[in-house]
C-alpha cells in the first residue's frame, strides 16, 4: 500500500472508564482498500490478547469501526466494541487463561493498530497505531484497605462528599480478593467493599459463619460516606449464595437489595461455609468432562438442589432481588436455581420483589461489559485439589451481548432500588 499522506488512526476517548464506548476511526486510507484493525493487551500475567476485524475502507479511504462491518476475524458485523470483547489469547498461549485485573490502580492499555491486507497481517508492520487506556477507578475513587474486625477486603468510595449507597461485593469458589467490580461500582457512585472470604483453592477449611458477612456488612453500614439504610448485596457464583444466605438467615443485617448473578440457594442450614465443600464433595461422582477434557459440574450442582434440605428458606427475603443468568451455563444449575427461588417467593407472596434476567447462550462467568468471554479456564478445583479447565459455558457473541446489558439492567435497578432518583455518572 504506497500513498503520500500516511494513514492516521485514532481513539476517542483515549482514556476511559470500562463500561464506557470507545469509538475508533483511520483515515488517509486508499479508497476500497482491504485492512485489519487489531487490538493487543500484554497482561498482568505476562501473556498477549487480541482482537481483531477485516474492513474495507469506504470511497474516502475512512473505515469507522463503529459504523462499518467486519467481514471476518474475531468478530463479524458492526461492533463497536469489538476490539475489545472477542479478545483471545494469541496462538502459542498458555492453556485456560483468563484476563482479569488485579491492580485497579494502573489501566489496562490496549494498543490498537491497523494493518494493510486481512491474511497474515500479522507479519507486517502496522501502518498506524495509537493507545488506549481502560480504567476500573474513575477520577476521585478512593481505595481503602480493609483489615479490621477479622475482615479483609477493600473498600472503594466514589468521588464526591457523599454519603453514597454501599454494596458489599463477593466473587465466587475461586477465593481471594478480587477488586476491579468494586472499583467499577465506585465508579459509578456506590461505595463498594470488595470482601475476601478465602485463600484460593481453600474452600475445605474455611470455618466462617454467617457473623463474618455480617461484620463486613456492618463496617460498610458504619463508613461515614455510606448511607446507613442502603447497604446491597453483590455476587456473583457462590458470591451469589452467600447473598441469598445473608438475605434469608441473617437477621442482624437488613440489605436494601440484592444482585445475583449465576448463584443458586443451596446451602447447608447451621453449617460454616465449608459444609458448601462437604456438599461438593458428597456429589463429586456427578461431575462429568467433556471432548475436550473440560470438567463440567452442572449435573453436581442438579444433585445438590434435588434434596430440599439443602435449599434455603427463600421466602425470609424482604428486599429486591436481581437474578441474572445465562442459558448456557455449563458450570452450575443457575437458571433451575432461579426458577425454583422464583416458584419459592410466589409461594411467600413476595414474587413482586423479584426480577429476572436470562440470556440464551450465555455462560457462567457474566461479568463487567466490553470483558472477554471465556468459555473455560483453568480452576484450582474444590474437591480433589487440582488444577483442571473447568467449563463455564456461553457462546462468545451473545455471551458479551449478555454482559453488555445485564450492566445495564443491574445499573437501573440499583439506581431504582438505592438511589430513587438521578445521580451524575463519574467520568475520566
Amino acid at each position: 500500500m504506497s500513498q503520500t499522506v500516511p494513514p492516521i488512526l485514532s481513539v476517542v476517548p483515549t482514556r476511559a472508564v470500562v463500561d464506557e464506548t470507545f469509538k475508533v476511526l483511520v483515515e488517509n486510507l486508499p479508497p476500497a482498500s482491504p485492512v485489519t484493525i487489531r487490538s493487543l493487551h500484554h497482561s498482568e500475567d505476562q501473556d498477549y490478547w487480541e482482537a481483531y476485524g477485516f474492513y474495507i475502507s469506504d470511497h474516502r479511504g475512512t473505515v469507522s469501526v463503529s459504523e462499518d462491518l467486519s467481514f471476518g476475524g474475531t468478530y463479524t458485523g458492526k461492533e463497536p466494541m469489538g476490539l475489545l470483547w472477542s479478545m483471545r489469547p494469541v496462538p502459542g498461549s498458555r492453556r485456560g487463561l483468563r484476563l482479569r485485573k488485579m491492580n485497579v490502580c494502573t489501566p489496562m492499555l490496549v494498543d490498537i493498530s491497523v494493518y494493510s491486507g486481512h491474511e497474515g497481517f500479522g507479519d507486517r508492520a502496522p501502518l498506524a497505531s495509537a493507545l488506549t487506556e481502560r480504567w476500573y477507578m474513575a477520577p476521585g475513587v478512593k481505595r481503602i484497605e480493609i483489615k479490621e474486625k477479622g475482615v479483609r477486603g477493600t473498600l472503594f468510595i466514589p468521588p464526591g462528599p457523599g454519603p453514597f449507597p454501599g454494596l458489599l461485593d463477593m466473587w465466587g469458589g475461586g477465593g481471594g480478593l478480587l477488586e476491579y467490580r468494586s472499583a467499577l461500582l465506585a465508579s459509578r457512585s456506590y461505595a463498594a467493599l470488595a470482601l475476601e472470604y478465602f485463600s484460593a483453592g481453600e474452600l475445605e477449611s474455611v470455618e466462617l459463619q454467617l457473623k463474618y458477612f455480617e461484620t463486613a456488612f456492618n463496617i460498610l453500614r458504619d463508613h461515614p460516606q455510606v448511607m446507613p439504610d442502603r447497604v446491597g448485596l453483590f455476587g456473583l457464583s457462590l458470591g451469589s449464595l452467600v447473598s441469598l444466605y445473608l438475605a434469608t438467615a441473617s437477621t442482624a443485617i437488613k440489605p436494601r437489595c440484592c444482585v445475583c448473578i449465576s448463584g443458586n440457594h443451596s446451602y447447608p442450614r447451621g453449617k460454616p461455609l465449608s459444609g458448601i465443600y462437604e456438599e461438593l464433595s458428597r456429589n463429586s461422582h456427578k461431575v462429568r468432562v467433556d471432548e475436550n477434557n473440560h470438567m463440567i459440574w452442572r449435573d453436581m450442582g442438579l444433585a445438590i438442589m434435588s434434596n430440599p434440605l439443602n435449599n434455603m428458606d427463600i421466602g425470609k427475603i424482604n428486599c429486591p432481588l436481581l437474578l441474572v443468568n445465562g442459558l448456557d451455563d455449563q458450570n452450575w444449575p443457575a437458571v433451575e436455581s432461579a426458577e425454583d427461588i422464583a416458584r419459592l417467593m410466589r409461594a411467600a407472596g413476595k414474587e413482586h420483589l423479584l426480577t429476572r434476567l436470562t440470556y440464551p447462550d450465555a455462560g457462567h462467568l457474566i461479568e463487567p461489559p466490553f470483558s472477554p468471554h471465556f468459555r473455560a479456564t483453568n480452576f484450582i478445583e474444590t474437591i480433589q485439589k487440582q488444577k483442571v479447565v473447568m467449563l463455564w459455558g456461553g457462546q462468545t457473541k451473545p455471551h458479551s451481548d449478555a454482559q453488555e446489558d445485564s450492566w445495564r439492567q443491574i445499573q437501573s435497578f440499583l439506581q431504582l432500588h438505592m438511589y430513587n432518583s438521578p445521580t451524575p455518572r463519574a467520568k475520566l
